[in-house]
């Protein structure tokens, strides 16, 4: 857990106690709580800007979801979750416990809530709004990346190999149209492909597949831990700090903001940024914002990279996961269990998605690999919180990116340098504030 320490029953009584002393005086002038993939990329274009900048995370640097996702810079990933498909899908899929799509029966109640705004967000009322926020915030994102891979010298990890998104029927293809028309509207290059073409951009795919559509302009990273802990470098090479600590208690006023730690010590900070994951919506709790902030948890195995040769990242949207050639390894995962952060990991799921690969991929080889799960924060609209907190100007949210944290981390980190400095924004930011709930 990158900042916090607490379940959500102990946080909810720490928010409920007295307020804990506060301290004046000098302190630190920047303060992230969260050493994930957002955290470092809003520390490293800090201090380009010249900030002091200190993050706390309770694990260390990269070290926990950021390490272990699909590795890809989605920046042609424009469609919110709730209209790509997945409201037609969710009853076929909630009736298959492996599938791309679970929830634990006993979650259900609390998760209600989060499902009716979901199914809201699909309105087609709301579909150009949030297509246009994320179209935006992605070519923001993709421009951000470039830069900050060559002032990090960290391009070298940059793979510009394309994806290829596979379909198994007509219907399936046919559906996926009006998806890709949409990213056409705002400049996303793509081919349909079949036959031939289909098994040169990847040989050895199942004849299940009879089309798919390849994306040139789809990035992926090398690995996405080495990456983030080679950009912290960066960072730290500039001055920043890492706190190894949990932070079990926020408060704030006009005038900065006070944290308190696992160990009961304080610390001060003139600026607050909290991007801490799947638990950032704790801490804002603390803040008096009530941001419905749910968990994804995703699974995955990497295999040892001999298990196939997978030329590009692979999409199996239909099942909901994905197969990344990384350089530490072949990953397979993704799917979707929507369970909160207390639950046990059921790796049940992961050993699905390999055996499908198995099927998609005939003689990939399952043996050596290493299991994983990560929590993906995710809003109900798909669309990340950055912003100022309500009742306190020194405090700004950074969290909820979904699927989309690696791939948005560089465009948050310019928006939150922006907010910081007072700087005019480079893009709305109307449809991230945390007060559209």
């Amino acid at each position: 857990m990158p900042g916090n320490s607490k379940s959500p029953e102990q946080e909810q009584r720490s928010a409920a106690g007295a307020p804990f002393p506060r301290e004046r005086g000098a302190g630190e002038d920047i303060v992230i709580i969260g050493g994930g993939i957002i955290g470092i990329c809003a520390a490293a274009l800090l201090v380009e800007a010249g900030r002091s900048v200190t993050i706390f995370d309770r694990t260390g640097i990269c070290e926990e979801t950021s390490s272990g996702n699909a590795a890809a810079f989605a920046f042609s990933d424009v469609l919110p979750l709730a209209h790509k498909g997945m409201i037609k899908n969710l009853p076929k899929w909630l009736v298959d416990p492996l599938g791309p799509l679970s929830i634990p029966p006993a979650y259900l109640p609390k998760l209600l809530p989060w499902l009716i705004r979901f199914w809201r967000a699909g309105a087609p009322a709301k579909y150009e709004a949030s297509l246009a926020a994320q179209a935006g915030m992605m070519k923001l994102a993709e421009a951000e990346w470039m830069g900050l891979l060559d002032r990090s010298g960290t391009r070298p990890m940059l793979r510009e190999d394309g994806s290829l998104e596979l379909y198994e029927s007509e219907a399936e293809f046919r559906a996926s149209l009006s998806g890709w028309a949409a990213r056409e509207r705002f400049g996303i290059g793509f081919r349909h492909v079949e036959g031939e073409g289909l098994a040169d951009l990847q040989p050895g795919l199942s004849p299940r597949f009879i089309k798919g559509t390849f994306v040139p302009g789809w990035k992926t990273v090398a690995d996405p831990k080495l990456l983030g802990k080679a950009v912290w470098a960066y960072a730290e090479a500039r001055g920043a700090r890492f706190v190894k600590a949990g932070i079990d208690r926020v408060a704030a006023d006009q005038g900065g903001a006070t944290l308190m730690l696992a160990d009961g010590t304080t610390k001060q900070a003139r600026h607050l940024i909290i991007a801490a994951g799947a638990w950032s919506h704790l801490l804002a709790r603390q803040l008096g914002d009530r941001i419905p902030l749910e968990t994804e948890r995703g699974y995955n195995t990497t295999l040892p990279k001999s298990a196939f040769d997978v030329k590009r990242q692979l999409i199996f949207s239909g099942h909901g996961f994905v197969v990344t050639p990384l350089e530490t390894g072949l990953r397979v995962g993704g799917a979707v269990e929507l369970g909160g952060i207390e639950r046990p990991p059921n790796f049940a799921r992961s050993k699905a998605l390999l055996q499908k690969a198995q099927k998609f991929l005939p003689g990939l080889d399952p043996s050596g690999g290493r299991e994983w799960m990560g929590y993906r924060p995710s809003l109900p609209d798909s669309v990340p919180v950055i912003g100022k907190a309500s009742g306190s100007r020194p405090v700004v949210y950074a969290f909820g990116h979904g699927h989309l944290g690696l791939t948005q981390a560089a465009a948050t980190g310019r928006l939150i340098r922006e907010i910081i400095l007072g700087q005019v924004a480079s893009v709305d930011l109307a449809p991230f504030s945390p007060q559209r709930f």
